[in-house]
């Protein structure tokens, strides 16, 4: 067995931004012999990262937040001493790239101001230590901010939120990834038309699937405010998800309104629903774990395709009754396709997910249908413990390609559960790859007798730079069955492991 070596140099004072870092550890982790490549500047929160990833040394240790850490996991010295040297030439272009640039580019905010004088918001992805300064710079020049940077102090976001609502000014994150303001697409969006559904949403992938059935249903959106993960708890108290509801309300071109988020915590949800009694117009909430409920004239459902079937039912001023399938005829036509591959009965379903709000709603479906203590996995790839060092996996699929390739060697694995989500930012050809694993998966489980169902949903519009149509028809070119939504997708898996709800399902209309 070849031995491994972790080997760190730290080279001082060198801030880089994570994004750069990300696509210097892609480069250089496809070198002869290298394992392993994790870039981060030396602050308190890329330490604790680097020490769960088990990529932690004590030479990395003595690294302060200015600080790269460049830490190499090898087949050797030989190796792992190429690996720093590729590092180093790269970090060298990176420089000579930013030095040739930086006439154009402005290197304060007043200085991107006086180029930009009608600028009203500002994007932010710098270390989450630094942004309470630079965005309380922003919201005194009067502009809104959208924050994509993570490890924010819950503290400074209270703050930032606090202030930003005496100014009237959005702060939407942090670690925040999608939103829409006016028709523009900010961070992983998907492209789509403007139309009178208002969004609130308190993640990223989960407002995704929303604008996108929306445009599949033949609807737009007006705008779609991120708010971040964290505004909905007790905390945070909802601050943003309270303005934000406000000024939808007021707003002309929004006619119903949906909120999309995790549970809130119950002192918020008393917030949350007086809030929502002053407002005259159609809401939905879709409070993914929840479950339904029955406040006031909200209405309350379960999943992100219902949250966008429910927004039309209003609109169009019908009632808005749950289904369980949001596209019956195909889940019936792709578990009769994967019944013929093999026998699945008691085995496990593996979910490999790009979006977490996606792994959310799968996990939440799982706990109702089987109980919480079922053998099912449900693994969030985009999770700080799989991008230690790495891109997103909706930027980079390696990560996904290999845990496809180990389930198919699982015997116990009888059903894979994916998700595609496409739109500005992300990968320019996410279902190659992705194909590309699915066919290698199928050809290891036959080879050991044993059929392998492959289940997907794809985020996704008409419109978006990928195609729509290319990326789901070379999914199914590779034995992929393609849903109409996360939902269907997951309840068709657990159809496939268990043969009695099965038969419950198509005798019954209740909704599981």
């Amino acid at each position: 067995m070849t031995q491994l070596s972790l080997t760190t140099e730290v080279i001082p004072s060198c801030y880089q931004d994570s994004v750069v870092l990300m696509r210097i550890s892609a480069q250089v982790r496809q070198e002869p012999g290298v394992r392993e490549v994790a870039l981060f500047m030396g602050t308190p929160a890329n330490h604790a990262l680097l020490e769960q990833a088990g990529l932690a040394t004590a030479e990395g240790a003595r690294a302060r937040p200015n600080d790269l850490i460049v830490t190499v996991k090898a087949e050797g010295a030989a190796h792992a001493s190429n690996a720093f040297e590729r590092v180093r030439a790269l970090l060298a272009e990176t420089r000579k790239s930013a030095a040739t640039a930086s006439a154009q580019r402005p290197r304060s905010l007043d200085g991107a101001l006086r180029a930009l004088p009608d600028a009203n918001l500002l994007a932010l992805s710098v270390p989450g230590a630094y942004v309470r300064g630079e965005a309380m710079s922003a919201l005194r020049r009067g502009l809104h901010l959208f924050i994509f940077s993570d490890n924010v102090p819950v503290e400074d976001e209270i703050a930032l939120k606090n202030e930003a609502v005496r100014r009237g000014l959005l702060c939407m994150g942090p670690d925040q990834g999608t939103a829409y303001l006016g028709g523009a697409g900010l961070g992983f969006a998907n492209v789509v038309a403007r139309g009178r559904v208002g969004c609130v949403a308190a993640s990223g992938t989960g407002l995704q699937a929303v604008v996108a059935r929306l445009d599949a249903l033949g609807e737009g959106v007006s705008h779609g405010i991120g708010v971040g993960g964290r505004d909905l708890s007790e905390a945070v108290g909802g601050t943003m998800t309270l303005f934000a509801l406000d000024l939808l309300s007021a707003d002309p071109a929004t006619e119903a309104i949906v909120v999309i988020s995790k549970p809130p915590h119950p002192s918020v949800l008393a917030k949350l629903e007086a809030k929502l009694a002053t407002i005259r117009k159609p809401v939905v909430l879709c409070c993914v774990g929840a479950g339904a409920r029955s406040a006031g004239k909200a209405v309350w459902v379960e999943t992100l395709d219902q949250a966008a079937d429910a927004a039309l039912a209003l609109l169009a001023g019908r009632r808005w009754e749950p289904v369980r399938f949001g596209d019956a005829a195909a889940v019936h036509t792709q578990l009769a396709q994967a019944v013929r591959l093999g026998d699945f009965e008691g085995r496990r379903i593996l979910g490999l997910y790009t979006g977490g709000t996606l792994a959310y709603e799968t996990g939440y479906l799982f706990k109702r249908v089987f109980g919480a203590q079922h053998p099912h996995r449900v693994l969030d790839l985009g999770d700080d413990q799989y991008t230690v060092g790495r891109p997103h996996p909706m930027i980079d699929p390696a990560v996904r390609g290999a845990k496809l390739l180990e389930a198919a060697g699982d015997p116990a694995v009888g059903v894979v559960l994916l998700d595609l989500v496409l739109g500005k930012g992300s990968h320019e050809n996410p279902a190659g790859p992705l194909a590309a694993a699915a066919q290698e998966a199928r050809r290891i489980a036959r080879r050991d007798g044993r059929g392998l169902a492959l289940l997907a949903s794809v985020i996704g519009t008409r419109g978006d730079p990928q195609g729509l149509g290319a990326q789901t028809a070379r999914l199914e070119q590779a034995g992929i069955g393609v849903l109409a939504c996360n939902a269907d997708a997951a309840r068709c898996a657990a159809m496939l492991v268990h043969g009695e709800l099965r038969d419950r399902w198509t005798k019954s209309r209740e909704v599981a």
